[in-house]
This record gives C-alpha cells, structure tokens and sequence, in this order.
C-alpha cells in the first residue's frame, strides 16, 4: 500500500511564485518537443458537444458527464469527458495526412472522481491524435510511438535540470514494455494497482499494454471504452513516484479501432446500439482515418517534474475545506 500525502516528510523544492513559473517552462517546452517528435499541429478543440453525436467519451460508462442546456439553440450540450472521438473526426476534417496529426489542449470536469492527492474534478491534458495507414496498426508502430514520447519525456526532465540543479533527473535511460497477461503471471496474488505499483518500481518507467480483454479472473486489468482504443493496441505510460513510492499514470493511448475491432469490443460490452451513432457510423463507412492517438496529462506531468505532493499544487480546482488546512500542516499549499 502506498503512502498519503499525510504520511511522507514533504517540504516543496519551490514557492507558490516559482511553482508558478515553472509550470509555465514545463508545459512550454513539453509541448514544443511533443509536436516535433510526433509530427503534430495544434488545433482548437471545443469545450462541449451534442452527445447524440457520439463524439463525448463514455470513459468507463458510469461517470456522470456535465450538462447544460443552450436556449438559443435547442439543444443540450455535455461538457467533453476527452477528445478522443473528436480528435479522430478531425484528422479528416482537416485533410491531415497519414504520418501527421494534431494536437490540443483538453479541458474537462470530471464530477465523479473520487478526489485524492492525484485526482482532480478538473482534468487538463495534451489531447494528441495522428493519421496512420493500414500497415501501421502494429504493436510495432505503437511502441515506436510510446518510445518518441518517452524522448520528450526526457528532453524536459534535462532541461528542467538545466534550469534548477536541485531537481536530478531520475527518469530511466528507456522505457520498459509488458503486456497486462505478462504483468498477472509475475504478480499473480496482488491487485490491478498494486501490480502497476510493483512494476513501476522495478524499471522506473513502463508501458503497460493490451488494457480492455479480461485477464485470468475474467475482468479486465482495467476498463476501456470499446469505441475507440483497440484493446490488443493500447497501453498506460506509467513512471515511478518515489515520494508516494507508486506507480503515476502520465499518458493513456493507443492504436484507434478498425471497423473489425470496433464490432468486435461493442459486442463483448454488449454496447452494439453504439454503431448507430455518427462516430461509430464514419469508422464502419471508412469515412475517417486511421489512426493512433492519446493523452497526456498536463498536471501529472508537472506534479512529477515539480516534485510535488499534491494535484492542487500544480492546478487550480475545489478542494474540502478540513483537507486544505490539514495538507497545510504538511507544507502542501494547495493553488
């Protein structure tokens, strides 16, 4: 069981101003390197859409999206959840070519989370997506891809480096794989996120692949949409957090379904009413790319450069009032 915010011996490598500033270099210099390692534009992105659209993401199919109603216009519009469908719509929409894409920054609320030292109602992230041709759609081109991120990853950690001598690079010279079925048959009587914990602390960084299809207890390591990652495809970027001694979760991506694949994962969730929507409809009519695509998040990705204890030192968002005062008593100021 890893530590809480309660019981590690925490003081902030910087002040509420510095935190600030670097925030700004991180986020700067993260997304410069993302769009030259990974060919991409950026592009504006809504805040909200038409959820018969299909285009907001279900994420595990519980969570309760944020709605409002438009008088103006007539309809209801939810609040995106991510840009995951949306991004692919796009890749077509603006005629991107296979070996390019785009990327955005994503906004979202998430008013179900369960709210911890690493989750948030607010969720920013780099919401990145690119063209592919058919040959692409290997687990070869996906850690081809995973392994350009990890660069950038390590890219920032150095200049962060460069600029404050105080934060020493701890990131691993590569990134480890392994597969989720490889992960149960090495840990096989500890839980989904103790198993993540374990792997993370053994290689420093991992991609953690094939998430959706159940393991040997006939669930799954954790739960996908079937709409849009394909699950022999897709895969967690997870570093190890030595002040929480845990596995952080960066990045969630992978290679987006084919039509074949899409059939395929809607029928096990038993969600096939969904190849009636627009999106479903456009991957089955061949009218959108192919494509691969993910997150990143922004404030994870400060939180772990920054050395920071909590989410809210890195973000602005709603927080218990007993939990600021307490976190306080542990020289974690929340923004």
């Amino acid at each position: 069981m890893h530590k809480n915010p309660y019981e590690i011996n925490y003081k902030p490598i910087l002040d509420l101003y510095e935190t600030q500033k670097a925030i700004k270099f991180v986020k700067d210099l993260f997304q410069i390197e993302l769009q030259k390692s990974l060919s991409l534009m950026r592009v504006t992105a809504p805040l909200f859409v038409d959820p018969r659209s299909g285009l907001n993401d279900n994420l595990s199919g519980v969570e309760r999206p944020v709605r409002f109603d438009i008088p103006s216009v007539g309809l209801d519009v939810e609040i995106v959840q991510s840009l995951a469908k949306w991004k692919r719509m796009a890749l077509g929409k603006y005629g991107i070519k296979n070996g390019n894409g785009l990327y955005t920054d994503m906004n979202a609320i998430r008013r179900d989370e369960n709210l911890d030292f690493i989750h948030s109602i607010y969720v920013d992230q780099w919401d990145w997506e690119k063209a592919i041709d058919k040959c692409d759609r290997t687990f070869e081109y996906l850690k081809d891809t995973v392994e350009k991120i990890y660069s950038v990853l390590k890219i920032v950690e150095n200049k962060i480096y460069e600029k404050n001598k105080l934060f020493n690079p701890i990131l691993p010279e590569k990134i480890t794989f392994i597969s989720t079925k490889e992960l149960e048959e090495l840990y096989p009587n500890n839980t989904r996120k103790e198993r993540e914990d374990l792997i993370a602390k053994k290689y420093g960084a991992v991609f953690l692949y094939q998430i959706g299809w159940p393991l040997n207890d006939n669930l799954p390591h954790d739960t996908r949409a079937a709409d849009y990652d394909d699950w022999n495809l897709n895969g967690d970027i997870l570093v190890y957090y030595s002040l929480y001694d845990m596995a952080l979760e960066l990045s969630s991506m992978g290679i987006r379904v084919d039509k074949e694949s899409l059939k395929k994962q809607l029928k096990y969730k038993n969600e096939e009413y969904k190849l009636e929507n627009d999106f479903c409809k456009s991957i089955l009519n061949d009218n959108i790319p192919l494509s691969i695509g993910g997150g990143i998040g922004q404030s994870r990705l400060c939180m772990f450069f920054l050395r920071k204890a909590h989410i809210g030192e890195v973000q602005v968002s709603v927080w218990n009032k007993e939990d600021i005062e307490s976190l306080k008593k542990n020289n974690i100021y929340l923004l």
